[in-house]
């Protein structure tokens, strides 16, 4: 097939794809174009849409939220600006999850400026700082990239993957009630890169290390949630073809040795290559499945299906319910930008916010 050929069935494909996207049949919709690169996103109990903006493009604005038909800084740029909530200033956000009580929960990993990874919860409702949890090394070591999270109310705690350089990834669990946090599961199987590489569109991802040359990244857990009974938290490597899960309250004893907890982790399912997933009332697990340009899920009797493929789901990055059984996602296409594309720039806006044709509803923030 030559250039021209490929690009006119491209154009093609495109134009049937935009047109279905606006259909009520649609499995999605694009609600909003970007004009700078989303993280992730979250859905607060009152429609609140607020996104993290990828810290691979430099964005102006760490964190924002997507209100009458624009972006604008979270909580708002006076309040970021204030001395009397100095804690708030935000380096690098990607993570980031609403809970039942209205609070953000936005995770900094400090990677732009080399400051101190920290969790920091703003509440919505009363519009002030609500709390801040530092993590430190050895929690987070020196090469974390403390990335995704998932909020568990019933126990009170939050469960953060942490890639970091590969062999050393981990799930780091912290107790909201005490501020502390513990590393688990370092270096286990379930978090720990497979050797498989992530192309798209027939171009492989890669990075440029120091010395220049070309790599292809594997990287470590990444992908996080939990059920809507607070019972199984679901978790797997980013570069990986297998999802795993180990249950909440394993997570939270302090008392389980590593081999005890390392005992409890369960293989649950196939995966494809993917980065942020959520799950519905009836533990439908939805992802991106990044290589293919698709949004799939895994149904609760461990089968994978896509849900929607299309050019233009290219790198769907994130996804949260909204309070009326929506899902949201965000589309950020970075296999294109610098840090992935060995150093050359190549994507451009519009971004894209999605809403999804789900299975079934969610938790909000979720």
């Amino acid at each position: 097939m030559n250039t021209l050929v490929k690009v006119t069935a491209l154009l093609l494909l495109c134009a049937f794809e935009a047109e279905a996207a606006a259909s009520p049949e649609s499995k999605f919709n694009i609600i909003a174009n970007l004009d700078a690169g989303p993280g992730n996103v979250t859905v607060t109990d009152n429609g609140r849409i607020i996104i993290s903006m990828h810290q691979f493009y430099q964005p102006k604005y760490v964190v924002v939220e997507y209100k009458d038909n624009a972006l604008m800084p979270f909580p708002n740029k006076e309040l970021s600006d204030s001395d009397s909530i100095s804690n708030l200033k935000l380096d690098s956000v990607l993570g980031i999850r609403s809970d039942a009580d209205g609070i953000v929960w936005m995770l900094d990993n400090g990677m732009r400026n080399g400051v101190t990874p920290k969790l920091v919860g703003w509440d919505t409702r009363s519009n002030k700082l609500h709390q801040v949890i530092h993590l430190p090394a050895p929690i987070a070591p020196k090469d974390a990239f403390v990335n995704d999270f998932a909020i568990d109310t019933k126990h009170r705690h939050i469960f953060i993957s942490d890639p970091a350089g590969g062999a050393n990834a981990a799930l780091i669990v912290v107790n909201l009630s005490t501020g502390t946090a513990r590393r688990v599961l370092e270096a286990h199987h379930s978090v720990i890169p497979e050797p498989v590489d992530l192309v798209i569109d027939n171009v492989p991802v890669q990075v440029k290390d120091k010395a220049g040359k070309l790599l292809r990244p594997h990287i470590g857990v990444n992908p996080i949630t939990e059920d809507m009974n607070n019972e199984w938290v679901y978790f797997g490597p980013m570069h990986g073809l297998s999802l795993y899960r180990i249950k909440a309250d394993d997570l939270v004893n302090e008392n389980l040795d590593a081999k005890m907890l390392a005992d409890r982790v369960e293989r649950y399912s196939d995966k494809p290559i993917s980065d942020g997933i959520t799950i519905d009332k009836d533990n439908n697990i939805y992802l991106g499945e990044l290589a293919a340009n698709a949004i799939g899920v895994i149904s609760a009797d461990k089968k994978y299906q896509r849900l929607a493929q299309c050019p233009r789901l290219s790198w769907v990055d994130s996804f949260s319910f909204g309070p009326d059984g929506q899902l949201f996602a965000v589309v950020n296409r970075l296999h294109r930008s610098a840090m992935l594309n060995g150093g050359v720039s190549a994507s451009k806006p519009p971004y894209y916010l999605l809403q999804i044709k789900a299975l079934a509803g969610g938790l909000p923030g979720r």
